[in-house]
This record gives C-alpha cells, structure tokens and sequence, in this order.
C-alpha cells in the first residue's frame, strides 16, 4: 500500500483555482520523503474534464421506518434536549494506515446507516416543541475543484472511490441531513459514551429487537452457515497445513466479506488443546485427525448484525469415545438452557440450567471433590466452573455482545421478552496440564453455541438447521468433505 496520509500531503495540495502561488511555495517546500510535489501541469489540468454525478434520488431504504421508530423513543425518553451520538472516527493501524472504519452500534442503530456509514458523523436530537428534529450530520463529497478530491487520502474520491451526498443520503435514510461544518456543540449536549444515562438508554433500547432485526439475525445466521459448510469441505487442505487454524480462520472470512460485510468478532479456530482456551484467536496451531476443532465464528451482514455461533468438529470425521461423551454432556446441557428459556423467566436462569448437568456430569465422571448438589452452591460451590468458567448466555444483535451498558436489573437478571436474541452456548474444556482430570480428557475442548430468539410461544433457535448432535456434524462432515 503507498497511500499519504492527508498530513504527508499537505505541503504538496494546491486548490486548483489558486494554484500558481501555491505552486511556488511547493517549490521552496522540502518535498514529503515519499513523495514528490505535484506539478503545475497536474494542478491545472485535475479539476477539469470530469462528468456530473448522478442526481436520481434513491428510494428510502428497507429499514428507514424502523429507524424513526426508534428515534421516537429516544426523543420521548429526553424531552427538551439535546442528544449527540456520534459514529465514531477512523483509528490508525500505523503510520498513515487506518483499521476499516465501523460505525459506532448506537448510531447504526438509529440512523439505518450501516457498513457504508461515513466516520465522524453525527446524529443529533435537537430539541424541539413537539419533541426533536433528528439532523445527520457528515462530511459530504468535495467538489471536484477543491484539492480534498485529490489530495486526501482519507477522504478524497480520488483515493476512497465514491462518497455520499446531503441529499442523497436524506432520501436514502429518511433523516435530515446537513454537513459536518454547521455542526456546533453546546455545553449542556448528552453525547453517547459521555452520558451515562444516555449510553445506557440506547443500549437498552436494542434489547428487544424489532421485525427488521429479526430479520437481519436470521440473514447473519444463514450466510454464518454456509461459511461453515465452507470449512467443513476444505478439511483435507486444512489439515495440510502447518497453520491449518490459519486456513480456517482464512476460509470462513472468505465467505463473511463475499455475503455479508465482515466477520462479527475475531474468529476463533482453535484445533486440540487450543480449544481449551476460550478466546483463542492467535489460530496459528496445526488442524490434526484425531483432534476436535472449535470454531466459533459468526458473520457480521451489511446491516451490521452478527451471528455467534460455535460447532465442535471431529478432524477425521468422528469423534472418539470419550470425545463424544463430552460432547454430547455439553449438548445436554445447551439443550437444558434452551427448555429454560420462556417468557418471564430471570435471564439468568438460562445460564443455570446449563451449570446443572454440567455439575451433574463432571461429578459423575469424578472429577469433582464434591457432590453436584454441594458445587451448586452459589455461596460456597462453582467446583465445576473449573472446567466452564464462562457464562451460558449474552444479548445478540448489531453488537456480538449486544446491549452490554444495560443495567444489570435489565439484562443478567431481566426478564425474557419477546423478541429478545440470545446466544445459548456452553462448554466443556479440559486443559491439556489440568492434573485433577484423567489423562484421556487432557486436551480436550468442546462449546456449543447456537442463537436464539424469544417468541410469545417459547424460545426459536436460529441456528438449529446447522448439525447440533454428535451423529449430525459425523453426517456432515461426511457430507461435506472433499
């Protein structure tokens, strides 16, 4: 890549309507130790020549209407004032190179503005008689005569390719729209991130989502799918590689960036005892037979809904005894959160009905100093969170973990509505120098993660079209691999 930054090309822009004296300074200026001036020819020549862009209006996009829904009750929510929430800036990599942007989830949220959201912008609530006026402000194209077309690489369409329109972008999302310049903070303005009670308002508020992100999930989750239908049929190439996690991680983002935006969170392909670790995302390990991968991946869609879902697969295409004992236990248990799961139930219950055959379980098989009973305990237990230490359960949505500045009286010991999207995921995990297991369970790590949504008539999953029991993801692999 050999891009300037906008700061590496500042001695050497000229607007071209003033370009003779600026021309001149460039010659007195040391020129940038990457790149030289521009020269006088180019200076005259750039801002000339070029077709008008397009001036049909687009029709309001699909999730326009839901947008001002929500918009309706922020405003109801802080009457007579003024509300910012920022989309969040460009962060730099290094040197002149930046992460690719993301729009902050709020403003997502409320706007409809998704994977094409512009850094910086601003959705403010300014407050008026009969509530608010929502105003999206943004920096909008440059016109072809300014040196920002050419000059900045952070936001010239000569380096960026195409940039939206106030218009254009008002008919698209049904909001107002006015540019990034007119925009002037006020003292008493409640900014997302700042305001406490505003952060938690907005993030309260997704955590009962609408048809559109119902929607939105039940894409997210389909294109996750045939991402690991994906792995699956590229196993013999994955295992011979010496960094087959590599492969993996490789071939779902394939998938994520073909159907969808990006991947929702860094993937974790973690084969052999790797699996033991829950959040492993180095995924440089080698992909063995005889061996379990995890794979917990999830597809972010253009809306910015993520899927999270995790299968645990056997290498050589089925599981050995003892693997498929501990499979199966955290199936039962995932099964057990998943009956738990009905409308008015504490949140929270669903994390303790997987806890239960998971204690049962592990005290079966020994492993544990005391009866399941007595690690129960929410006092004086949690013996077998030795061997799960994560919880069960966490809101799903625009974020992976969706929701997460809610009070706690509103998530972990809320009440299950309608429309609420959950994942249900647990797991067993036997590290590969735990001295309290017998050596055959050493290494081994297995999670089951599926995405749940909360109807009226009880909890739907998702996921379930995607192989859940251990004789399922045999057949699949079976299936599958090539």
């Amino acid at each position: 890549m050999d891009a300037p930054s906008s700061t590496d090309t500042a001695t050497q822009t000229a607007d071209a309507t003033t370009a003779e004296p600026q021309a001149e300074e460039q010659k007195l200026d040391a020129p940038s130790n990457r790149k030289a001036p521009f020269p006088r020819g180019f200076l005259d020549t750039i801002s000339t020549g070029w077709a008008e862009h397009p001036a049909a209006l687009p029709e309001p996009r699909e999730q326009a209407s839901w947008t001002a829904r929500r918009r309706a009750k922020v405003s109801a929510a802080f009457p007579g004032q003024r509300l910012v929430i920022p989309a969040g800036g460009l962060k730099q990599r290094s040197n002149d190179c930046d992460y690719p942007f993301r729009a902050h989830s709020a403003f997502s949220h409320l706007t409809g503005w998704g994977s094409d959201a512009e850094p910086d912008a601003l959705l403010v609530f300014e407050p008026r008689d009969e509530g608010h006026e929502a105003v999206l402000y943004f920096r909008e194209r440059a016109d072809r005569t300014t040196s920002e077309f050419y000059s900045d690489a952070s936001i010239g369409e000569f380096w960026i390719g195409p940039r939206p329109a106030l218009d254009g972008v008002a008919a698209d999302l049904g909001l107002a729209t006015a540019h990034l310049s007119d925009f002037t903070a006020g003292d008493d303005d409640r900014t997302v991130g700042e305001d406490d009670q505003l952060t938690r308002f907005v993030s309260e508020l997704r955590l009962v989502k609408d048809e559109y992100e119902l929607a939105q999930m039940a894409l997210a989750v389909e294109v996750t799918g045939r991402g690991f239908d994906d792995v699956i049929a590229e196993l013999p190439r994955i295992i011979e590689h010496p960094r087959g996690e590599r492969i993996v991680e490789g071939v779902f983002h394939q998938r994520a960036r073909s159907d969808g935006n990006s991947v929702g969170y860094d993937t974790i392909a973690a084969s052999g005892p790797h699996a033991c670790y829950l959040h492993w995302t180095r995924n440089d390990g080698p992909v063995k037979p005889g061996d379990l991968i995890l794979l917990d991946a999830g597809v972010e869609v253009d809306s910015l809904y993520t899927a999270d879902i995790t299968r645990t697969l056997p290498v050589s295409g089925t599981f050995t005894d003892i693997q498929r004992r501990i499979y199966e236990t955290v199936r039962e248990a995932a099964d057990a959160s998943f009956a738990a799961a009905k409308v008015g139930v504490p949140f929270r219950r669903l994390h303790e009905a997987a806890m239960e055959v998971i204690a049962a379980r592990v005290a079966e098989w020994g492993l544990l100093p005391v009866a399941a009973e007595e690690a129960l305990d929410a006092d004086n237990g949690g013996q077998h969170r030795r061997y799960m230490v994560h919880g069960t359960s966490h809101h799903l949505g625009i974020d992976v973990h969706d929701c997460a500045q809610a009070r706690r009286d509103m998530y972990y010991d809320g009440l299950l509505e309608p429309g609420m999207v959950f994942t249900i995921e647990p797991g067993l995990y036997f590290q590969i120098d735990d001295l309290t297991v017998p050596e055959e369970y050493r290494g081994i790590g297995a999670r089951i993660e599926d995405d749940i949504v909360m109807t009226a008539d009880g909890p739907v999953n998702l996921s379930a079209s995607i192989p859940r029991t251990a004789d399922e993801v045999e057949e699949w692999i079976a299936r599958l691999k090539r």
